[in-house]
């Protein structure tokens, strides 16, 4: 009776410890991204380029008389140079298509493949080099869109895929999460807010797109850091809000119209903080305002810190730099202001660039 008592007390408790595990294995579904996968994809297209320029030739060709003399024919060989790169489509009604400025500039034909293997001949709308954003058309004939997130509300820790065409291979995911927000400083481009990644990124990725784990499209994949050539998990991508607004721009105008508003401004610095009575850690300190300029009109004092504009935070001087040189000219901007600790707000008109 014993005996029986302590082998159905051991089964009792060799049940309870077996079955909890068993009952937490997880799905299928939890253990793979391709749903997500198979519903962005479709809107992740290749582009390849051609460009035809004159072959390199004698300096002495250019010369008239020499070319008489020895009758050498007008029409010279040209050389051909085919490159490939990565779009995504963003909106499938008018047929747009976002890359990189770098991956189409100075071409003479591009084409774009979808992940469906059809072609189309694109047209491109307009490019802008400071941000590295270009705008292409094709035909709008059953295309798939990814919708736009919200890059303001990315965080260090998000999970994403980036998808494009490296080293021209074809379609290709890879994984990752977002690393840092907000660098600058690269001398990458003019206008810098990247969203940083270790999803691999490699030539032929320029113009893919950077997901998140909800499908929305959050970032323009654009530069890696490669001191030796390959990829080492240091990647960049465009914030989708900032590629929204070039495109917005260039749809409207064939290009970006950037404007001023007569400020010269530098990062908050402990050092700088404590001078001007703040106990912020973050924002663009004035440093100048220009005579008569709308900042002037506004109201703006040289030794304001700017920690705002409307309503998002101001984390540095470029994050300032950028949101004025991508707002439209004529637009306000609300912005909030720390005066010798005091904060303030104010309406700056931006306005065109001196000619």
């Amino acid at each position: 009776m014993v005996a029986r008592g302590v082998r159905a007390a051991l089964a009792a408790i060799l049940a309870m410890l077996v079955m909890p595990a068993a009952a937490q294995l997880p799905e299928a579904a939890t253990t793979t991204a391709a749903p997500l996968v198979r519903k962005v994809t479709p809107a992740v297209v290749n582009i390849s380029t051609r460009t035809v320029s004159p072959a390199d030739e004698n300096p002495l060709l250019n010369d008239p008389f020499f070319r008489r003399f020895f009758d050498v024919p007008r029409n010279m060989p040209r050389r051909e140079t085919r490159a490939a790169g990565s779009g995504v489509i963003v909106d499938a009604r008018a047929g747009y298509v976002l890359t990189n400025n770098h991956v189409v500039e100075g071409a003479d034909r591009i084409d774009v493949t979808t992940k469906d293997n059809r072609t189309f001949h694109a047209r491109l709308v307009g490019a802008d080099a400071a941000t590295d954003i270009a705008v292409l058309k094709i035909e709008p004939n059953g295309l798939y869109d990814i919708p736009f997130g919200d890059s303001n509300k990315v965080e260090v820790g998000d999970f994403v895929l980036a998808i494009g065409n490296p080293f021209g291979l074809g379609q290709t995911v890879t994984s990752g999460m977002v690393s840092a927000i907000g660098r600058s400083g690269l001398g990458i481009e003019g206008y810098e807010d990247f969203i940083q990644t270790d999803a691999s990124i490699n030539p032929g990725n320029s113009g893919g797109a950077l997901v998140n784990f909800q499908g929305q499209l959050i970032g323009i994949n654009t530069a890696i850091l490669a001191p030796g050539g390959g990829n080492i998990g240091i990647g960049f991508a465009v914030p989708i809000n900032m590629a929204r607004t070039v495109m917005s721009q260039i749809v409207e105008h064939g290009a970006v119209q950037r404007g001023r508003i007569g400020i010269a401004i530098q990062d908050l610095t402990p050092d700088l903080a404590e001078a001007l009575s703040s106990g912020r850690t973050q924002g663009a300190a004035v440093v100048e305002v220009e005579p008569g300029s709308a900042a002037a009109r506004a109201g703006l004092k040289s030794g304001d810190v700017v920690v705002a504009v409307g309503g998002e935070p101001v984390r540095s001087a470029t994050e300032l730099r950028n949101r004025i040189g991508l707002a439209r000219v004529g637009a306000n901007l609300d912005l909030a202001v720390e005066r010798g600790g005091r904060p303030l707000s104010a309406t700056v008109k931006v306005e065109p660039p001196r000619e």
